[in-house]
């Protein structure tokens, strides 16, 4: 049974010398700095246009040579006298033309050749221009090579009305001639601009990345000092627009490490609080216990007293508790893995109730809730509305009324407080802000932070108003939908 076949895979990717486990290699012009980038590709670009014009002229100027030398020779040809084909006339080598050239003149299938030195090569007429001779063709213009086999020659044959034809035949020695010392020229000249285009991408890169130098400097030296002041910005170009940037990320770090501050300093003095009052009863309770054991120590509590501050140590655990949970809420940059999905935003205010209630006997809540689906963490939706319940709760008296209100995605809740002062209603959803009347009940400060986080993960808003019967009025609003969203199948 033979072995199944299997797909041929490709040899993996070859890795530099030198180049760590695990990590890319770097193209090469990465690993160069960008001054000699901009000098290679300066040079390189202009070398490019350098070499595509020189190679444009010279083959334009070969062109042209050899269209004007097959014009003159089919000139000659035509205006050649019939003497030329008569051997017994001596004709002067100035009437041939120019030099290092061959006349020959056929009629009758003979022929008279002509040249202008005795020292010529011989040259073997071909195909072409035995045709032109037998009127086969009119004539013939080509290059050929000399019977020494180094020199080339342009040969024309023209059949004439008078019966004769006439071959010429000139040398391009001197063409070449001329198209080598132009070829020389020109990479002379080509080099010259090569260099000048170096030096001037030299130039330009030394003068031209001065900002960016600038810029690298003074990153360098926030990132060694963490002084995060604002950089200078000079002009409009893209080296200003990415410095602008730079600024705007450096007031945004600061103003990050600025609350990361504040929310360490207000933690700890709202946990200072807690704390202290939990190590005072553990103390009174441990000198209780001490004194009861020997009988010499500290004052033997009753029992209605240790309950008492029993009680009050589960609360400042409680407190701590929440406070403690409520920083980690706030505390994180990235919201936590949740579960998005399609939450029926009545239902999460009816549980919501069920547990307040529970918490706030003596308060009377009325609730009238339409139905609203939202597209978001039901969690966390649940907790935004239970702390504006809670706070509603907790500024109403004895026998006071909480209204909610659910209406097209816009929850109301009302109390029967004092309400809130108008110069303190900007500044309620704040971390760590407390009302100066607020500051001797339960609370940390952070529950109305998180409705506020809360509603802007799900696109919401919420405020703080006055309530029409005088307490404070707290409105929540999450975009969502009144009809149930189809489930995809």
């Amino acid at each position: 049974m033979s072995a199944p076949a299997s797909l041929p895979t490709h040899p993996p990717p070859r890795t530099p010398p030198g180049t760590p486990a695990g990590e890319t290699p770097a193209r090469w012009h990465y690993r160069r700095s960008l001054a000699s980038r901009v000098i290679v590709l300066t040079t390189m670009a202009v070398g490019l246009a350098v070499a595509f014009v020189a190679a444009g002229a010279y083959v334009t100027v070969r062109a042209q040579l050899q269209s004007s030398l097959d014009t003159s020779l089919i000139s000659r040809a035509e205006s050649a006298s019939i003497k030329l084909c008569d051997p017994e006339v001596q004709v002067p080598a100035e009437y041939l033309g120019a030099a290092n050239s061959y006349v020959a003149c056929f009629t009758g299938g003979v022929g008279v050749a002509r040249a202008t030195s005795r020292d010529l090569p011989a040259l073997s007429l071909g195909v072409p221009e035995r045709e032109v001779v037998e009127g086969e063709d009119p004539q013939s213009v080509r290059t050929i090579m000399g019977d020494d086999g180094t020199t080339r020659w342009r040969v024309v044959a023209v059949g004439r009305e008078d019966g004769f034809t006439i071959v010429m035949a000139q040398s391009l020695a001197d063409q070449r001639s001329v198209l080598g010392r132009l070829g020389i020229v020109m990479l002379l000249f080509g080099g010259a601009g090569v260099v000048a285009a170096g030096l001037a991408g030299w130039a330009v890169a030394r003068n031209g990345l001065r900002p960016v130098r600038r810029l690298t400097t003074s990153v360098e030296h926030i990132a060694r000092t963490e002084d995060l002041r604002p950089l200078p910005v000079e002009g409009d170009d893209e080296v200003a627009r990415l410095a602008a940037a730079f600024n705007q990320m450096l007031l945004a770090l600061d103003a990050s490490r600025e609350r990361q501050r504040r929310l360490v300093a207000d933690a700890g003095h709202e946990l200072r609080t807690p704390l202290t009052s939990l190590r005072t009863n553990i103390d009174l309770l441990s000198q209780s216990d001490a004194g009861g054991a020997d009988g010499t120590g500290g004052p033997v509590l009753q029992p209605a007293a240790r309950a008492e501050m029993l009680d009050d140590i589960r609360s400042q655990i409680d407190e701590l508790t929440t406070l403690v949970g409520d920083l980690t809420e706030l505390a994180r940059d990235v919201p936590p893995e949740s579960v998005v999905a399609e939450v029926e935003l009545s239902e999460v205010l009816d549980h919501a109730l069920q547990r307040v209630r529970l918490r706030a006997p003596g308060v009377t809540f009325d609730a009238v809730a339409h139905p609203w689906w939202v597209t978001g963490d039901a969690a966390a939706l649940e907790r935004a509305i239970t702390n504006l319940l809670d706070n509603a709760a907790k500024w109403s008296p004895a026998g006071g009324r909480v209204t909610c209100r659910l209406v097209d995605g816009v929850l109301t809740v009302d109390d029967d407080g004092p309400g809130i002062a108008e110069e303190d209603r900007p500044h309620v959803f704040e971390r760590f802000w407390r009302a100066q009347e607020s500051r001797t009940l339960p609370g940390s400060g952070l529950g109305l932070a998180i409705v506020a986080q809360t509603a802007d993960r799900h696109a919401g808003s919420v405020e703080a108003l006055a309530s029409p019967s005088g307490g404070a009025r707290l409105v929540l609003r999450l975009p969502g939908r009144a009809d149930r969203p189809r489930e995809s199948s």
